[in-house]
């Protein structure tokens, strides 16, 4: 089905929602960037150094639930761990794939493009020969059978020689100037994994396409809203609207997208007033003059609970004994914690920005829940597939 000149009918009172979605979501990037500009000049720091922690967080959880959708799930604690590459397992490293994924995308949102696309997913499954990173498939795939064959399936997408047109016609769409915004990113997404284009990664690299139009659109200019935390409560629903776009009800998955975004900014604020608690309380309980190591890492807990040295080192500038000595002023003021007791490869964690994600992914609440290990390879029913 090509889509990029459809004439599309939307509900006045859909669309009217889909209008009130955008103008929150542009009023929770405005909110966030406003906390950070507050704390700059109450610290005279740049506000675009406080705001980069707040940034990736949020869009660290997009990224685990987009992967949670599909399957891969890792907790906080592990993603952090991931993040300043200690022992990580599969499923961690896969999510912190995707956050590379959702940097590249939103990166080259100024003229998304096929190429926009096929850089995403090289960056999700760049180490996955079995999914050819970076290439469009060259064979059928199908959803929902374990069978060796299609015909049973719920789902067989578009031939492969296919899709290069289909999402040639999917990118005019994404380019057009006619359309409500979120309308536009939730068909451009659905449409998207009609076509399936790849052998694996379509629905994380599917969502990253509605982050790049968010952002192309202007809607968001700094953050990433956890649109996919909102998806993930409502799993079932979630596919169920897909297959009904491939039925021809469009309606479906643009409200799909309308409550998951009403559900991301919601627990995105309880989520943003909790790190700024945290930092607040960091900052009353460390002993250490204004502008040292230990006070310039702050910040950078909110998004990287998990830290050695070396991190601070590098994140700071200092030299290493002055990171580790305030690696030590931290632990003293009890903001971090060590995780074991090799003074070779000693981590620390800041137990509370932990406590404050898991929070934020228990309030998710999610409904549906499926196992997948990338170990085992794809699955022939994954949703992904």
């Amino acid at each position: 089905m090509a889509i990029a000149d459809c004439t599309l009918q939307v509900d006045a009172g859909l669309q009217a929602e889909a209008e009130d979605v955008v103008r929150e979501i542009t009023r929770f990037d405005a909110e966030v960037t406003a906390i950070a500009e507050r704390r700059a000049a109450r610290e005279g720091e740049d506000a675009a150094t406080e705001l980069a922690p707040l940034a990736s967080v949020l869009l660290r959880t997009e990224s685990a639930s987009s992967s949670e959708i599909e399957g891969v799930t890792a907790g906080a604690r592990e993603l952090a761990l991931a993040a300043i590459e200690a022992k990580a397992g599969p499923n961690a490293q896969l999510v912190t794939a995707n956050v590379n994924a959702m940097q590249r995308a939103i990166a080259l949102a100024g003229d998304i493009s096929v190429d926009t696309l096929l850089a995403a997913h090289q960056a999700l499954l760049d180490r996955h020969v079995y999914a050819s990173p970076g290439q469009l498939r060259d064979q059928q795939v199908w959803i929902g059978s374990n069978a060796l064959s299609p015909h049973t399936a719920s789902f067989v997408p578009p031939h492969h020689t296919r899709v290069p047109a289909a999402l040639d016609d999917l990118i005019r769409f994404v380019h057009r100037v006619d359309l409500p915004v979120l309308v536009q990113a939730a068909l451009a997404h659905a449409q998207f994994e009609t076509i399936h284009p790849f052998n694996d990664g379509n629905g994380r690299v599917g969502r990253t396409l509605v982050h790049a139009m968010l952002r192309q659109s202007g809607v968001t200019r700094r953050l990433t809203v956890p649109v996919s935390a909102g998806l993930l409560t409502d799993t079932s629903g979630y596919f169920q609207a897909l297959t009904d776009y491939r039925e021809g009800y469009t309606e479906t998955i643009v409200h799909q997208f309308i409550n998951a975004s009403f559900r991301a900014i919601g627990n995105g604020r309880v989520l943003v007033d909790d790190l700024e608690n945290i930092f607040e309380r960091w900052n009353e309980r460390l002993i250490a003059r204004r502008g040292s190591a230990a006070r310039r890492v702050l910040p950078h807990l909110l998004n990287q609970p998990a830290v050695n040295v070396a991190y601070v080192e590098s994140t700071t500038g200092v030299a290493l004994s002055a990171a580790q000595r305030s690696v030590e002023q931290l632990e003293e003021a009890e903001i971090l914690q060590r995780t074991n007791g090799n003074r070779r490869n000693r981590v620390w964690i800041a137990q509370d920005v932990i406590d404050a994600l898991d929070a934020f992914a228990e309030r998710v609440g999610r409904r549906c829940y499926r196992t997948h290990s990338p170990k085992d390879g794809p699955l022939d029913d994954d949703p992904e597939r």
